[in-house]
């Protein structure tokens, strides 16, 4: 069982059961918490894997009531560290998930070297004495907000990108689209394509990757709808994708659809998150609040 009171972001630490009496470092690991051969690797180089304090290497065997530590040590990611908004709505020892503006770039590019969530990340974890990479489970465009997930080990990345994979996560966005949707619920299967690899814009195609969307309409206003997205899968642009495939694109959004006066980006908000925590299990339930531009925008489309 995991020994709560001792774990730190770059450390579990495990206390053999008697069902795992017997077994091996290296079938345990696999089996009770789920650790990658990557990251197994890493440990056996390293030599960080201790059993009441020792190192032994991941064949050998354990006993009930051993205390196996595995430790994560790594240097930290390379980013400048920057005072930005990082307006975090949960943190553990394995995770934060933040509210993420819009106008933001989540990671360092060459067209946006700094200003990014991974600066503003890395502020933060410098000011509060947190040493360890930076590692985005998921993404969000630059012109969408909502909540953005940040591993702080290898453990939890590969945790949290396997639930991904297995579409795992329960992910819901807030967006708002031309015109009136009649249904009140939906379901949108259609295959997304990328036409050639230089291209940004994706389009629904047989080629292309199943691809499946949920809505239920919110509140239909006179020549608008605002509706809660739930994704099945996880596609680049999927709900972008997909909302202008059945003719009501998001409102703003230029690739896609049009600009708009009400709104200078597209629609769109992460706002629910749920997932099952990587070292403990607990199912973690989080909320991201609509930001201030989309306050302002449902105001407009009341008027």
């Amino acid at each position: 069982m995991i020994v709560e009171n001792q774990q730190k972001e770059d450390m579990i630490v495990y206390q053999v059961e008697i069902e795992d009496d017997g077994s091996s470092i290296k079938e345990l690991l696999r089996k009770k918490l789920n650790t990658s051969s990557r990251l197994l690797s890493k440990l056996k180089r390293d030599e960080s894997i201790l059993v009441n304090d020792e190192y032994k290497k991941y064949h050998e065997l354990v006993k009930e009531g051993d205390i196996i530590k595995i430790i994560m040590e790594e240097e930290p990611s390379g980013f400048k560290g920057e005072d930005l908004p990082f307006n975090i709505v949960y943190e553990d020892v394995d995770l934060i998930i933040v509210n993420k503006d819009t106008g933001i770039v989540t990671h360092p590019t060459k067209s946006h070297p700094e200003g990014t969530v991974a600066n503003a990340a890395q502020h933060y974890l410098n000011k509060n004495g947190i040493y360890c990479k930076i590692r985005f489970v998921n993404r969000l465009d630059m012109d969408t907000s909502g909540l953005l997930m940040i591993a702080k080990n290898p453990y939890a990345h590969h945790v949290l990108s396997e639930q991904m994979q297995r579409d795992q996560v329960e992910k819901k966005y807030i967006a708002f689209v031309e015109g009136i949707i009649e249904k009140d619920f939906g379901i949108i299967n259609a295959p997304i394509h990328r036409p050639t690899f230089e291209s940004i814009k994706r389009v629904v195609d047989c080629k292309g990757q199943p691809s499946l969307t949920k809505y239920k309409v919110l509140k239909r206003y006179s020549k608008a709808t605002m509706i809660e997205v739930q994704l099945i899968t996880g596609r680049t642009h999927q709900i972008r994708v997909h909302m202008e495939d059945i003719g009501h694109p998001l409102i703003a959004d230029s690739l896609y659809g049009t600009t708009s006066n009400l709104i200078d980006r597209q629609a769109l908000h992460a706002s629910y998150l749920k997932l099952s925590q990587p070292r403990y299990g607990k199912t973690v339930e989080i909320i991201g609040n609509l930001p201030e531009d989309l306050i302002e925008l449902q105001m407009k489309l009341d008027s």
